[in-house]
């Protein structure tokens, strides 16, 4: 009776331990497998683990939820930014009272928060810019969709940039900002596609998750399978419109594993805390957390969208 006191007494994980992962546009397919990625690490430890923030692109109403959350003094805080000017100085806070916050997803680099796990977003535009170059033989008018001053979008719209320098017979001609509404994507697409001669629109680029799927259906309606459309993620609809043709590539990232790797971190922050959580780990060459984990990105087309249905159609995966 007495081992068994013991060792009861020495179990690392509890209940008790909640860990809140905070996003928005939180109904989305991405957020949801990150969500089961979060969720898969809590169940692994015995911990609890929770997924809030608002169902649009909303980011003061992502910052009220992040206070609502500090407000609990949770064991810790996995945050996607979606406006970094306006969720640093929360994160901040957060630190500063002793809440362990890991980004995932999106950054704000500027706060204090302890390390940022995710897609390496310039690399992600590149990735996507060297597709629309060579499918444009390096020349023609591309736009893109957006939401303005999302960090991770604005970046990987810097990586296509990135690219395009090195094609000038490649013009940005719009970058429109969807406001997190993708069915005005819908309706700017065939804007877009109705324009003829030198103002032509020969490429589409979809750099958030959920515009695809609409910029696709408007595709097919106006028949303008000929022109090339870039989306990101790989949602159903989206994997459907790449295996049909209509969406040449789309970028794929990993949602899942952002969301298993920040429960884990965030575990481990709280059971071995590191005091004061407020100093610069970045300027730190013995500092215990890295700047940043990249879990990775890659092109899937027609070549291998059968073979990625298949896997993510398989239970024993999710």
């Amino acid at each position: 009776m007495l081992l068994v006191a013991a060792l009861s007494g020495c179990q690392r994980h509890s209940k008790s331990e909640h860990f809140y992962l905070v996003a928005t546009n939180v109904k989305l397919a991405y957020w949801q497998t990150a969500n089961a990625g979060f969720e898969k690490a809590a169940a692994q430890y015995g911990v609890t683990a929770e997924m809030t923030g608002p169902d649009s692109f909303d980011p003061r109403a992502e910052v009220d939820e992040f206070r609502a959350v500090v407000a609990k003094k949770p064991s810790g805080i996995l945050v996607s930014v979606g406006n970094s000017t306006l969720m640093t100085p929360e994160i901040d806070k957060a630190i500063a009272a002793g809440i362990p916050v890991v980004t995932m997803d999106s950054d704000a680099p500027e706060s204090h928060r302890l390390y940022f796990i995710g897609t390496n977003n310039l690399a992600a535009g590149r990735l996507g810019g060297q597709r629309v170059a060579a499918m444009l033989n390096g020349k023609g008018n591309v736009v893109f969709f957006t939401n303005a001053g999302q960090p991770n979008l604005d970046e990987r719209l810097k990586g296509y940039k990135d690219v395009f320098a090195a094609f000038p017979g490649i013009k940005v001609v719009d970058v429109f900002d969807m406001k997190g509404d993708s069915g005005s994507a819908m309706d700017k697409t065939k804007e877009y596609l109705g324009r003829t001669g030198d103002g032509k629109v020969d490429a589409v680029v979809c750099l958030e998750a959920s515009a695809a799927k609409d910029v696709g259906e408007m595709f097919e309606r106006m028949s303008a399978q000929a022109r090339v459309l870039i989306g990101m993620d790989v949602d159903d609809a989206t994997l459907q419109l790449v295996k049909r043709g209509t969406v040449d590539s789309t970028i794929s990232q990993k949602p899942y594993t952002m969301g298993f790797l920040g429960l884990k971190a965030l575990d481990e922050i709280y059971h071995e805390p590191v005091k004061p959580l407020t100093q610069d780990f970045g300027l730190d060459p013995f500092a215990p957390f890295p700047a940043f984990v990249d879990t990775g990105v890659a092109l899937v087309d027609k070549t291998n969208v059968d073979a990625l249905m298949t896997w993510s159609a398989n239970p024993a995966n999710k």
